[in-house]
């Protein structure tokens, strides 16, 4: 049966004095590679940033860890027993919706629909253990099959579209004496339960068991898949409370939140010391695992470092940390499978081991260094400081407000700091929640969703820092202004365009963006508003194609195997477009009008081309100027209009010129 990394160390012997005590940190430190790594990180963001070591800054890293950290607590049932979840952050989600759906839709009392949620993630958890136990399934397919049913539960009962969350459950993600926040304590307690069901349970005895030679454990009477089946519900409870906290921060239930969440929560079990080969883990490593990540990605967007680096510094300093823990694995146990307590003894033949470990933190720490230095844009010594926070860069749109924001900031010489929030709301009030930190002089939001960034902007107004909303509306806060184009009214012009071209009459697909954005929302009601006026169009299919072009592409040649007939086609956005018209091939333009949004340089040259008929355009770079130049005088106080309309237009082949 395999023995477990929770056993104390009686190798060495605590002094009395100052040396000993100098030697039992040392010793702490070495025989933990993801500690080491976060105290090494922890000293060089603060010598990197002074706005980093401050107490609020440190309890927002704290909030930033504390989803991750919940679900990272279940997935280390699973790791330890050799198992795998990826499940979770779909779990977390449908948790969620299924709390929000009951208690506001349908008016179930609060506390019954907590534990709908919660038996929800019981339940998910029962079935992935079931298949993995009595299916013969591979978890990583059991579990892969769970991620994608658990997200299309949740946007089925959501409809694509927020839910609200009750309010008495929203407090799970507020303060505590308006300064403690719940979250870090929820993250607390279920640390502190983890541990005890690994050190103190019979459950947890045979998670390191079966993970250690799961043939032997089974020979040796344990009920193997009757195990299996309570890890794996352990998990889904865990990731339903992650939900309930990541909802309660956001005060709605995301359909899309969470995604990719359980990369993370492996990642921050792996970075912990635990094993995929299973047999090893335990709670403490686990969060500090997950506090690495967040110390990372708060830091990072302190020190302004690029969007686009970020992912690369988090993955090479992940890397590294693991590189650490390996070595020092190795090192300490004199011989392949050895555990890492019983290498702490003294001793002449120690020293080679010891000044390894020494060698590998130090290239950690230069390396962790030197990245964020490398690539840290940092301050440029000018006394404005503006944060912007985009919902996503992978879309030429928001690179284009993104450009048109950096050129304003460059000519009226202020530090503007860019991050980009990857479609996912809680990320994005995480950076909200930095650049309060930082003391910026103002902040740029293009919400991922209206109402979930509400809590974050509306602690910015608690600091006196000016909000601007930019492309969408930010609810339930104070924005000095709201700058954007009127998506409902583009989608207006888009049927009025697409009907016209098709003279009134035939069959069309609408495509639409990302399920439960504001931005798809808007532009597809304004759209059904619009072709009402036109009775002889037929709209015959609408499928999301999450405003990528690949997506376009897949989506439009499964929809024309049901619709060979389509005359024409709506897209929420030009990449969704130009991916359709792939699809359509010579059809494009010639027998199939294909109408797109947002007037992107791709779009305008297909529009020129004659492969989209028109686009709306909606000068996403002007967008950009006019959002900074508005924050720059917010921060100075200076009267700025409460709503800024940045012109859409529709264009075409007659017109494209002038716009290109």
């Amino acid at each position: 049966m395999a023995t477990t990394d929770t056993r104390p160390d009686n190798t060495g012997k605590t002094g009395t004095g100052g040396a000993g005590g100098g030697l039992d940190l040392r010793r702490l430190l070495l025989d933990n590679g993801a500690l080491s790594a976060l105290v090494v990180l922890v000293v060089a963001m603060s010598l990197l940033s002074g706005d980093f070591l401050t107490t609020q800054n440190l309890l927002n890293v704290g909030v930033q860890a504390a989803v991750t950290a919940i679900l990272a607590f279940g997935v280390t049932f699973v790791i330890v027993a050799a198992g795998i979840d990826l499940s979770v952050g779909s779990v977390a989600a449908l948790s969620a919706t299924v709390l929000a759906w009951s208690a506001t839709k349908e008016g179930v009392p609060v506390w019954i629909a907590v534990l709908l949620a919660v038996g929800t993630g019981v339940a998910c958890g029962l079935v992935n253990g079931v298949l993995v136990s009595y299916g013969k399934l591979p978890p990583f397919i059991a579990t892969l099959a769970m991620l994608s049913i658990g997200r299309g539960l949740s946007l089925v009962i959501s409809q694509g579209s927020p839910i609200a969350f009750p309010e008495s459950v929203s407090k799970v993600g507020d303060t505590l004496g308006g300064w403690l926040p719940v979250p870090v304590l929820v993250m607390v307690v279920m640390g502190l339960v983890t541990a005890l069901i690994l050190a103190r349970t019979y459950i947890g005895r045979s998670m390191y068991a079966i993970g250690g030679n799961e043939e032997a454990a089974r020979l040796s009477g344990l009920r193997v898949k009757r195990q299996k089946i309570v890890i794996y519900a352990l998990s889904g409870l865990f990731a339903a409370v992650a939900g309930i906290v990541l909802a309660s921060r956001l005060v709605s239930a995301q359909p899309q939140a969470a995604q990719g969440y359980e990369l993370d929560a492996i990642a921050a079990v792996v970075i912990g010391g635990a094993s995929l080969a299973g047999g090893v883990g335990k709670a403490s490593g686990t969060l500090i695992g997950a506090l690495i990540l967040a110390v990372l990605r708060n830091g990072l967007n302190l020190l302004s470092v690029s969007a686009f680096w970020q992912q690369v510094v988090i993955g090479v300093v992940i890397a590294l940390a693991v590189l650490l823990d390996t070595l020092r694995r190795r090192a300490g146990s004199g011989a392949p499978g050895g555990g890492a307590v019983g290498s702490t003894s003294s001793g002449s033949g120690r020293k080679g081991p010891q000044a390894l470990k020494y060698t590998v933190a130090a290239v950690v720490a230069a390396a962790v260094i030197a990245a964020v230095s490398l690539f840290n844009s940092g301050s440029s010594g000018t006394s404005t400081k503006i944060g912007l926070s985009l919902s996503t860069l992978n879309n030429p749109f928001f690179v284009q407000m993104k450009e048109g924001a950096q050129a304003e900031a460059k000519k009226a010489g202020v530090d503007l700091t860019v991050t980009d929030a990857q479609n996912d709301a809680s990320q994005q009030a995480n950076q909200l929640q930095n650049f309060t930190s930082e003391s910026m002089k103002a902040v740029i939001v293009n919400p991922v969703d209206s109402d979930a960034v509400g809590p974050a902007a509306r602690a910015a107004n608690k600091a006196d820092i000016p909000v601007v909303a930019a492309d969408r509306g930010v609810n339930k806060a104070d924005v000095a202004t709201l700058v954007a184009s009127d998506n409902v009214a583009g989608g207006k012009q888009a049927a009025k365009a697409l009907a016209d071209k098709l003279g009134g009459k035939g069959e069309v697909v609408v495509l639409q963006g990302t399920a439960g954005t504001s931005a798809s929302r808007e532009r597809g009601q304004g759209f059904a508003e619009g072709i009402k006026a036109y009775p002889g169009i037929k709209v015959v299919a609408k499928q999301p194609a999450d405003f990528d072009r690949t997506k376009g592409l897949d989506v439009m040649t499964n929809l024309l195997q049901g619709n060979p007939g389509v005359d024409g086609v709506f897209a929420e956005n030009d990449e969704m477009a130009l991916g359709a018209a792939k699809a359509l091939g010579g059809k494009a333009g010639k027998s199939v009008s294909v109408v797109g949004f947002d007037g992107t340089p791709d779009g305008l040259k297909a529009v020129e081309a004659g492969t989209l008929y028109a686009s709306v355009a909606q000068q996403p770079a002007e967008l950009g100027r006019i959002a900074v130049r508005n924050a720059i005088d917010a921060a100075d106080d200076k009267k700025v209009s409460a709503v800024v309309k940045v012109p859409v237009k529709v264009v075409t082949e007659k017109n494209v010129a002038r716009f290109k």
